[in-house]
């Protein structure tokens, strides 16, 4: 099994490749599509470079995965599914609750689905999947989203955004219905029980002290040297310090783009009579209450 990594240094997401050499066959890991929110441009470049990497080496990719609904980055799965249709979307079952938490928070119409059906494949925890000739394990990881997933394939372990390199930490966990508890349990309890010589392959890599990009760890040096979860730290700990830390964060830049699209399995916002697209953004209204005097309530 040969691991290929793909950063995008706009929205410091690492794709992956995981391919048999032997069969070609390939399964692709949280492809980006690349968007402008300031001009609200789509262009296709870094799901071109991964399906340049896959023609040249004469690949047949057999599954497209998500590890969750990302709140940073809009899906190139459904570009993926275009150009090859034999090619399964998958994501964890639980999708189903992200996607009734964000139709109410877009006010999306009552007959866009919440069962999941926009996916082609809906994954259990536990499940053993073969893609061709890939074979790998679904393990739910929740806490940053609840519907978060990680992949492991043979000694190689895929974990989305629930651990990123040891010196960033964990995601966050404060999206609706995310848990710092949650996150905790799914770390120690699944990650951290897994061999020590466990490849970690990250989701997110923000390159903190301006350091070059990273993707490739170990569960050991996850457990010994994680800046925010270790193996030795304590459950009320980690949830004190996610939650502070939470509060003091910025909303995702991308955050009402990316989930929107990402719910519907990377399905851009259909056309209206004059073939425009548009992306909800709901408006959240500072009152009084929240902080001062003054009201943008009746504006």
């Amino acid at each position: 099994m040969h691991i290929e990594a793909f950063y995008d240094d706009r929205t410091s997401t690492i794709s992956y490749v995981v391919l048999d050499p032997a069969t070609r066959d390939a399964v692709i890991i949280d492809p980006v599509l690349d968007y402008d929110p300031a001009a609200s441009r789509l262009w296709p470049e870094s799901v071109q470079r991964v399906v340049d990497f896959v023609e040249a080496r004469s690949l047949v990719p057999r599954m497209v995965l998500e590890t969750h609904a990302h709140a940073d980055h809009l899906s190139g799965a459904r570009l993926i599914k275009q150009r090859y249709p034999g090619a399964e979307m998958a994501i964890g079952r639980n999708i189903t609750t992200v996607q009734e938490t964000f139709r109410r928070v877009f006010a999306l119409p009552d007959d866009f689905p919440v069962d999941g059906r926009q996916f082609d494949r809906l994954l259990d925890d536990g499940e053993m999947v073969q893609a061709g000739s890939i074979g790998f394990l679904v393990l739910f990881t929740p806490g940053h989203t609840p519907a978060c997933a990680s992949y492991l394939f043979g000694d190689a372990l895929f974990t989305g955004d629930a651990l990123f390199m040891p010196d960033m930490g964990t995601g966050r966990c404060d999206f609706p219905a995310g848990s710092a508890m949650d996150l905790y349990k799914s770390v120690t309890d699944r990650i951290y029980s897994l061999p020590d010589d466990t490849r970690v392959f990250v989701g997110h890599d923000y390159q903190p002290g301006g350091r070059e990009p990273a993707w490739e760890t170990t569960v050991g040096e996850q457990k010994r040297t994680n800046v925010q979860l270790r193996a030795d730290t304590s459950l009320e700990d980690f949830v004190a310090f996610r939650s502070k830390r939470d509060k003091k964060l910025n909303a995702p830049k991308l955050l009402f783009q990316s989930v929107q699209v990402n719910i519907d399995a990377g399905r851009i916002p259909r056309a209206d009579d004059s073939n425009r697209r548009f992306l909800k953004i709901p408006i959240n209204v500072f009152r009084p209450e929240d902080d001062g005097d003054l009201s943008l309530e009746d504006a």
